[in-house]
């Protein structure tokens, strides 16, 4: 299915249905002990490592976030590879992460909440309009959304389409960033997910903002999207010849 019958499929949706963004699924005992020592242990992984990361921001013109990652109520995009210092460079902002209902999902999502994130449960396999609904109430409620956007199984660097609707809908502005890493262990994940080695310079690259007008067409909405693309990887491209990495974190 093309991107623009993707996004009109969605905003169909969007618009009829009541449903609200379910809760996480039931584990059994095992994993909810997992779950546990999994969570802790990304929590204490980042707080940890991530304050030992040499930051360097690089903002286009226009970008809405600081270094500091404040941020005015916006919907930003990265790349899933990189959630790691993408969650310590935001944490505590109240910012509402879409999260995957899976196991892995549930994971991500308690650490993010021990971290000051929100997590809309949903992704785009599934329960994708009600986290859509619940991210749009997070927007109204004067808050700002996040997508690790080629998520939660990829294929990697291939962006979904839901902030473009979202910003249709809401008119808020999307961003794009990336943090690349001079240093780290690239895990032999669909994603390549970078875990920083301590005191590694990082980068952090974001866009200037894109803004999607309420009565974009179908066609429209496919350039949207398909800009969103291409700022994604502009960003990290920019990034990662700025750490001098060659497009790659590298793995020592």
């Amino acid at each position: 299915m093309e991107p623009a019958a993707h996004i009109a499929e969605a905003e169909n949706e969007t618009a009829n249905s009541s449903e609200r963004p379910n809760g996480p699924r039931s584990f059994s005992w095992r994993q909810r002990l997992s779950l546990f020592l999994i969570s802790w242990a990304g929590v204490l992984l980042i707080r940890l490592i991530c304050p030992t990361l040499r930051f360097c921001f690089i903002p286009e013109p226009g970008c809405l976030t600081d270094e500091h990652g404040n941020v005015p109520p916006s919907i930003w995009c990265f790349w899933h590879r990189c959630v790691i210092p993408a969650a310590y460079r935001f944490r505590g902002k109240k910012i509402a992460v879409m999260t995957s209902r899976s196991f892995d999902g549930e994971y991500i999502a308690r650490v993010i909440n021990r971290l000051g994130f929100s997590a809309v449960r949903g992704s785009s396999s599934r329960g994708a309009v009600g986290a859509l609904l619940g991210m749009r109430r997070e927007l109204e409620q004067g808050h700002t959304v996040a997508f690790t956007i080629d998520g939660p199984r990829g294929p990697i660097y291939v962006a979904k389409p839901g902030p473009v609707l979202l910003a249709k809908k809401t008119g808020k502005p999307v961003g794009c960033f990336y943090i690349a890493l001079h240093r780290a262990w690239v895990l032999r994940s669909w994603d390549r997910m970078m875990i920083p080695k301590p005191f590694s310079r990082a980068v952090f690259y974001a866009s200037a903002p894109m803004f999607v007008p309420p009565d974009a067409t179908d066609e429209q909405m496919t350039g949207f999207h398909q800009q969103m693309q291409e700022t994604l990887e502009r960003c990290r491209m920019k990034a990662e010849e700025a750490i001098g990495t060659q497009h790659s974190a590298v793995s020592e």
